[in-house]
């Protein structure tokens, strides 16, 4: 493999031009650079390339139309897209259609020499790429829309540019409040299993014993109450995915009949002695550590490793402060005039108050924040003032020392969900896991005095730890 590349640079900016023509030559690379779309496929007709560096907007051909084209033609070039907005849009749709890679403006120099580097290593297998990226469908993704311009996030959106075309299962992790529904809402619509159901299961909102049928159906008078078949969420989801909400609070009895469903794609029903096979694609995710939860016996490692074929990890809100303005004015344009009917904005003063907080509830918290700011605003700009309940621990503001708080926080973000059902049920299990665990840890396991330090009764606590798989510690 050559450490050199004939490098193609198509750029209606001359500073761009020239800072790449720059860097690219003093390495050794041969660099042709033109201004507009036209030109670099005049470049391409007469020229063999390695490398493009084509811009996402300019004269003529725009970068995506380029990607394309060269796609349609055969051509052995890995394409980097150069843009200055940097959005999930840009980054999904350009993964998609086979780009190497979505460099953002303003760049540093070693990004670029790295990406050639990553282009010579990777070439062999590019126009294999290219083939199965171009199956992929053109479709914007519909619905909620991400949006973020923190690295952190634009290396997500690139995941799922390049997993949305297959079938693989992923896993994506992180605290409440990130958007993990959002980003398999994102990998499904971006997919060519779009035009089929995106089916959603939430195993901490189902009750254990209903959980079996829910997901893998029942026959009529497999057990009482069953007084019509069902046909379970699996087959709901046939030709589509299925999306495992909160995963690690799944019993371990039903760990192992999924991971039998994994492995061979045949479901069986409640009460029915033949399985049958279903097509569907599995996204699954939880905002417990996986990892601990199998070192602890409260998780299946094998089926572990089926959900995690590529994960995806959110970071916290307030991991990547540089989001939160561009989350914040993206929720008051969705939901300014829904709420209030009239546009308004966001004070600068009122932006550095948001970017000061640290966001315990996440993005969802900020959205929340926002309609709230949006619904109590005496005018159209919002000022500080309009977010001071994030700083006074008012019940429902998520404020982290403020348990009714976030209680709150929690029985809100329920009742936002499509199908609401098992509240108290679900917002009591996430309350009663934490407070008997650490007291069990407290007591290393000693049921009796846990129990005591409880208020209740030892049979009562046996059966809720049974009931919630809750790990007791081994009594030294």
């Amino acid at each position: 493999m050559s450490d050199t590349a004939r490098v193609l640079v198509a750029d209606d900016e001359p500073s761009i031009r020239f800072v790449l023509r720059e860097t690219l030559e003093s390495a050794g690379h041969e660099v042709v650079d033109v201004d507009s779309g036209d030109a670099a496929l005049e470049a391409l007709a007469g020229k063999s390339f390695q490398v493009a560096f084509f811009d996402i907007r300019m004269p003529g051909l725009t970068g995506l139309e380029l990607l394309d084209r060269v796609g349609a033609l055969g051509e052995d070039l890995a394409v980097v897209i150069i843009t200055a907005q940097n959005t999930f849009e840009n980054a999904v749709e350009a993964m998609k259609r086979g780009a190497l890679d979505y460099l953002v403006k303003p760049f540093g120099t070693a990004e670029v020499l790295a990406l050639v580097d990553k282009a010579l290593r990777t070439r062999s297998l590019q126009s294999e790429v290219r083939r199965l990226r171009r199956e992929v469908s053109g479709r914007a993704v519909p619905g909620e829309r991400l949006v973020a311009r923190s690295p952190a996030l634009v290396e997500v959106f690139k995941t799922i540019g390049r997993v949305a075309r297959s079938d693989v299962a992923v896993l994506i992790t992180g605290e409440s409040g990130t958007g993990k529904e959002l980003i398999a809402n994102a990998i499904h619509n971006a997919s060519p299993r779009a035009d089929h159901p995106l089916v959603a299961v939430n195993a901490a909102a189902i009750p254990r014993e209903l959980l079996e049928s829910e997901l893998f159906g029942h026959e009529r008078g497999a057990f009482t109450g069953a007084v019509e078949a069902r046909p379970g969420r699996f087959r709901e989801a046939r030709g589509g995915t299925l999306f495992l909400d909160e995963i690690g609070d799944m019993p371990l009895e039903l760990q192992a009949k999924l991971l039998r469903v994994l492995q061979s794609g045949e479901v069986i029903s409640v009460g029915a002695r033949h399985p049958e096979r279903v097509d569907v694609r599995i996204l699954a995710a939880t905002h417990r550590n996986l990892e601990t939860a199998v070192a602890t016996g409260r998780f299946r490692e094998d089926l572990l490793y089926r959900l995690r074929v590529v994960p995806i990890h959110v970071p916290p809100l307030r991991e990547r402060p540089e989001d939160v303005a561009v989350l914040a004015e993206h929720f008051i344009q969705r939901y300014a005039e829904e709420l209030t009917g009239e546009l308004h904005f966001l004070s600068e003063q009122a932006l550095e108050r948001l970017s000061s907080y640290d966001w315990p509830g996440n993005v969802r918290e900020l959205e929340n924040a926002i309609k709230r700011a949006l619904v109590l605003a005496g005018g159209e700009v919002l000022s500080p003032e309009d977010f001071a309940f994030l700083e006074t621990g008012e019940p429902g503001t998520g404020s982290a020392a403020d348990l009714e708080g976030l209680l709150t926080s929690e029985v809100r973000a329920a009742l936002a969900d499509p199908e609401p059902n098992e509240l108290y049920r679900r917002i009591l299990a996430r309350v009663e896991r934490p407070l008997l665990e650490t007291v069990l840890a407290h007591t290393d396991g000693n049921q009796i005095k846990a129990a005591a330090l409880l208020g209740i009764n030892r049979n009562t606590l046996r059966k809720k730890i049974t009931d919630l798989d809750i790990s007791v510690p081994s009594r030294s």
